[in-house]
C-alpha cells in the first residue's frame, strides 16, 4: 500500500512499492520508465552520488515483473545491453548521452549510450530516427537530483510518441523527470517511488513544472544533430 499520495495538478504520485500499488490502479495508456534492471549500478564519478546504490538493482526481477503486469500494454523502458531485453521488445532505441562513461578501462572506447526498449503498439507521432541525443548543457556526470537522472528533453522526445490525451505511468519515478516532462507537455501522469527522499524531490519538481503554463503552448522540438553522412563530412 502507498505510504503517501500526492495530487499535483494532473499528476498523482504514490510513495511505496509499485508491486503493491500497481494492482490497485487502472491500466494506463503508456509506461515510460527507467527501472532498476540488474546491473548493480554505482557511479564512477566523484560527485555526490559516488557511493549511492540503486534499490533492488541486483537482478532484473522488478523490470520483468513490470513487463508481466503490462501484458500487451505500451512501454518505453530504459535498460542495458548487459541484461537480456524484456519480452515483447519491438524496437531498441539508443540514447546517445553525449558524455564519457567509465566502463572497461582496458578497451579503447568509452560507453556513452543507453538502450530504450519499445513495447506494445499504437504509438503516435512522426517517424523519426531511433537515436536520441542529449541537449547541450546537460552534464550527465553531475546529476543534480538522482544518480541515474535523465534529461527532461530526452523524456519529452519520447513522450512526443504519445497522445495528448494519454496518461503516462512511471512506476520507478526517482526524482520525477518523466513527470516533469509529462506535465510540461500536457499529459496526465502517475508516478510511484519507493525512496522517500526522491519522492519528496519529485513532488517539488512536478509542482514547479505545473506552475509553468507557458510550457504547454510551445511544442517540444528535438535538438538538431548533423548527420555523419551530410555533404562535406569525411572529405579530405
Amino acid at each position: 500500500m502507498a505510504g503517501r499520495i500526492e495530487s499535483i495538478g494532473d499528476a498523482t504520485l504514490y510513495l511505496g512499492d509499485c508491486r503493491e500499488i500497481l494492482p490497485s490502479l487502472p491500466k494506463v495508456d503508456a509506461v515510460v520508465t527507467d527501472p532498476p534492471y540488474g546491473v548493480a549500478y554505482s557511479s564512477g564519478w566523484d560527485n555526490k552520488f559516488k557511493k549511492v546504490k540503486i534499490a533492488n538493482d541486483t537482478t532484473p526481477e522488478l523490470r520483468d515483473w513490470l513487463v508481466d503486469w503490462l501484458g500487451e500494454g505500451r512501454a518505453l523502458i530504459f535498460g542495458s545491453w548487459k541484461i537480456a531485453r524484456p519480452q515483447r521488445t519491438k524496437l531498441v532505441l539508443i540514447w546517445d548521452k553525449g558524455t564519457v562513461g567509465m566502463g572497461d578501462l582496458s578497451l579503447p572506447w568509452f560507453p556513452s549510450t543507453e538502450e530504450i526498449y519499445v513495447l506494445g503498439n499504437g504509438w503516435r507521432g512522426t517517424r523519426t530516427r531511433s537515436v536520441l541525443y542529449t541537449s547541450v548543457g546537460f552534464n550527465h556526470n553531475l546529476n543534480e537530483h538522482h544518480p541515474t537522472e535523465k534529461p527532461v528533453t530526452v523524456m519529452q522526445e519520447l513522450l512526443q510518441k504519445t497522445g495528448n490525451d494519454w496518461t503516462i505511468l512511471d512506476p520507478f519515478m526517482g526524482s520525477g523527470t518523466t513527470g516533469v516532462a509529462a506535465i510540461k507537455m500536457g499529459r496526465k501522469f502517475i508516478g510511484i517511488e519507493i525512496e522517500p527522499k526522491y519522492f519528496d524531490i519529485a513532488c517539488r519538481r512536478i509542482e514547479e513544472a505545473s506552475r509553468q503554463p507557458d510550457m504547454f503552448i510551445a511544442p517540444y522540438v528535438a535538438p538538431k544533430q548533423e548527420s555523419l553522412f551530410s555533404p562535406g563530412n569525411g572529405k579530405a
